[in-house]
This record gives C-alpha cells, structure tokens and sequence, in this order.
C-alpha cells in the first residue's frame, strides 16, 4: 500500500527517472537527475524496500561515519518532489516528481509495478526516463540526445521518434513499456557518450540531457555549475588526446565522419530550438531555479502538457578502449543508424541536444580503437560516495 503522508497536491507533475547501472554509460543520466534534485532542493518522500529488488552482492551498501556514528547507505531507488515556480510565463508553477536510483537486480516487473503506483496516486501526466549509451561520437562536438516513444501517438504529437529496436534491454526499456500499457504517456531520452572516454562522470553529456528535457518541458532548468564542469571535462580530455598522435587521429576521423553525416541536415528546427532555449534563460524574470516560458515565437507553447491535440564534478579521467556494449540495447531505443553494440543490439539513432546530426560512422574495431588512459576500464570502475560499490558504468555487462 502507497502512503504519500506530508506530500501536497501537485500541479501538472511530470516523473523523470534515471538509474545507474547499464543504461547510464558515464553515470550522465543519473547525474542529470541529481542535478534537478540539487538546483531545486529536492524533498524525497518515498523509497522502495532494497530487500525486495536489490542483491546485495552486487548493488553492495556502503558503510559511512556520521558523527563518529557508523551508519550504512543501501542501494535503492528514492522519489523526491521539487516545484518549478513559473512554468508557463504566467506565474503558473509546475511540479516534477523526481526517481534516482539503482538498476534493480530483480523483479523488475514488481519494481516497475510500484513506480506507476506512484506515478498514480501523484497524477503523473508523463513519464521521462534518462539513459545514456556509448557511442561513435567524438568528445569535441556536441552530445548527440535522441527522444524516442513507444507511443505512436505520442511521436506524432511531439515530434518524436517511435522506438523500433528490439534486442536485450534494460530498465529503461522495461519501465517505458510498462508505462504504455499502462495507458501513461513515456519518452525515453538518450545521450551517446564517447566509447573512448566512458569513465565517470561526463557533466558534458548530463549537460545535454538536461537541455533536452528542458525543451521537451518547456521550462527552463538552471545550471548551476554544469556548463563549466562540462568545459572543464572536454577541456582535459582535449589535453589527454593531444598527447598521443594515435588518439588525435582517432578523434580526428570520427570528427570527418560526423561532420559528413551533418552536412545535409543543416537544421533550421535545430538552430530554433537552440534560439528558444536562449530565449528562456535570458528572460530578467526569471531568476535562478524559475521556469520560464517555453513558448514558440509565434505564440504557440512547446510544452507537451499545452499541446493543442490535447557537489560539482571534476572532469572524468579517459579509460582505455572497450568494445560498444553500454546500455545501447534498450527496447526504446531509436532504430540503427549503422552502430551496432557489443551485445548484438543495435544502438540508437542520436540527434544531439543542439544542432549535431545522427552519427552514422562505423563501430571501431577494439583493437583499433586508441588507449586514453591507463586507468581501470568502464565495466571494472566503481562509484564511491553514494553509489553502490559494485555497480557497473553503462557497459552492458
């Protein structure tokens, strides 16, 4: 039975969820997450029983001192309310329900089950889940983010791309398809991340997911410190490229073939979207952590809901190469622009957060693929702090 005790009417509530595991290649998606909850200070009011959907030999809990205290964090997944004052330009606020936590070990059906318990007790209107895949896509240009639904009507009505993959999948896919039986609209929204660079964190792909969101809402989300993290981050890996000659002619060739497959999509639709988010962060009355309006330039409101049919990171450390595997087989994933992951499934077609087109360069063979880093690689790395010790990094273990 659901309690919501302490929890006010919400108004207009969106969910956005993400989890780290193997659908958050460079823990971008749950990074992103955390950064709504931070910028909006977040009021967490529920958590799911870790006993019910966690092994704890692999999700292990994490022992910490509070005071000379010895206390133990357990891997689950948290619920937090925030409201967005003005969402609408009109002093109309709106609230979003907020879901972070750990891809759950089993019974996923019965976790995916309670989400929409809650989902319904709150008046959910849609369900955005986060994710992020490695990719063929190069650090210096921007993060490729593709917006995909399993609601036919909903692709229509949005603008969205309707999932055709079908391969292995993760809870991603899991939660997005129990949402469309469920009758409560879904959109999945992926970041590719260099395979080259997989290690977290990448502030510069949770930069994009956020933009993304931000014009799929139509509210404008402050960013703290991200851009500059996301500088910083691309920054160093910059440095880390240009000493190794193999590395810069690596990122050099996946540079030549994105910019190919850019050429002929130079997008008007993208260049407006990124003027509309200009738009809303230079409004003077909006201040930090307020939405402004995430209307069209003529009048009409990009926000799905008004549609008239009805602490700071530091820049990640490269890792070595890793064959593609990362949370790319998802069922709401977008169809195959020529990458194919390591699982067999075939990862999504991307349309990054501002103007980038699809990548539609071929996966590298590992062996041919440069060495970044003598570090530990993506499937072996470990998130201290408040992720679970054994959890993976969004290779597709």
């Amino acid at each position: 039975m659901i309690e919501l005790e302490g929890v006010p009417e919400l108004i207009d509530p969106v969910m956005v969820a993400a989890f780290e595991g193997w659908n958050d290649a460079g823990d971008a998606a749950s990074a992103a997450v955390a950064h709504l909850d931070r910028e909006w200070k977040g009021q967490v009011f529920a958590a799911l029983d870790a006993e019910d959907y966690y092994d704890f030999q692999v999700n292990r809990p994490t022992v910490f001192l509070d005071g000379g205290v010895r206390k133990i964090t357990w891997p689950t997944t948290r619920l937090s309310v925030v409201r967005v004052g003005d969402a609408d330009g009109k002093g109309h606020p709106r609230d979003l329900v907020l879901v972070r936590g750990v891809e759950p070990s089993m019974r996923w059906r019965s976790f995916c089950n309670e989400l929409l318990g809650f989902a319904h007790e709150l008046g959910v209107e849609m369900v955005v889940v986060l994710g992020a895949l490695l990719g063929d896509t190069p650090h210096t240009r921007p993060v490729p983010v593709s917006a995909v639904t399993s609601d036919a009507d909903l692709a229509a009505r949005l603008d969205l791309e309707e999932s055709r993959y079908e391969g292995p999948t993760g809870i991603v896919g899991i939660l997005q398809e129990a949402c469309t039986h469920a009758g409560v609209p879904a959109v999945s929204l992926w970041a590719a991340v260099p395979h080259y660079v997989s290690q977290p964190p990448n502030p510069k792909a949770s930069l994009a997911l956020i933009n993304r969101l931000e014009d799929l809402l139509g509210v404008r989300i402050p960013l703290g410190e991200l851009s500059e993290d996301a500088r910083a981050w691309q920054l160093g890996v910059d440095q880390l490229a240009a000493e190794d000659s193999e590395v810069a002619e690596y990122v050099q060739s996946l540079e030549e073939a994105r910019d190919t497959a850019e050429l002929p999509e130079a997008s008007g639709e993208a260049i407006a979207r990124e003027f509309e988010r200009y738009l809303r962060r230079r409004d003077p009355q909006a201040g930090p952590g307020v939405a402004t309006e995430g209307g069209l330039a003529d009048g009409r409101d990009g926000g799905y809901l008004r549609d008239p049919a009805g602490g700071r990171t530091r820049p990640a450390r490269p890792v070595s190469k890793e064959p593609r595997d990362a949370g790319s087989a998802d069922g709401t994933e977008p169809a195959s622009t020529g990458t194919t992951d390591a699982e067999g499934g075939t990862a999504p077609s991307t349309t990054p957060a501002d103007t980038a087109a699809p990548d539609a360069s071929p996966a590298p063979d590992a062996a041919d693929t440069p060495d970044l880093s003598d570090g530990p690689d993506a499937a072996g790395a470990e998130k201290p702090a408040d992720g679970p010790a054994d959890k993976d990094t969004g290779t597709g273990r």
